[in-house]
């Protein structure tokens, strides 16, 4: 259960960050509102996480959800650059979180 908790603070991590981009300085009122909600609900997800899983593991695991969820969305939806070398280099995060949770 605490992985799942941990996956979706990271998830909603992605939200708030996405959220972020719209929010336009936050003068967007509802994206803003949306990167408020996703924040509270991402560190309360990864707070319950840490009752069970260690700091060392979840907290780079949250970070790397995070930005692999946020960089993928960028690349597929948002005009991102795509490069073999920018996917090389986000699946060396995916190739350490995997690590993180084989060891843990």
């Amino acid at each position: 259960m605490s992985w799942l908790l941990l996956v979706l603070a990271g998830v909603f991590e992605v939200v708030w960050a996405i959220a972020l981009k719209y929010s336009n300085g936050f003068t967007n009122i509802k994206a803003s509102v949306i990167v408020i909600i996703g924040m509270i609900v991402s560190i309360y997800f990864l707070a319950l996480a840490m009752k069970q899983i260690p700091i060392s593991i979840a907290y780079p695991v949250w970070t790397s959800v995070g930005a692999l969820g946020t960089a993928t969305f960028g690349m597929m939806f948002l005009g991102d650059s795509v490069s073999l070398t920018k996917t090389f280099f986000l699946s060396l995060i995916l190739v350490g979180v995997v690590g993180l949770k084989a060891v843990s």
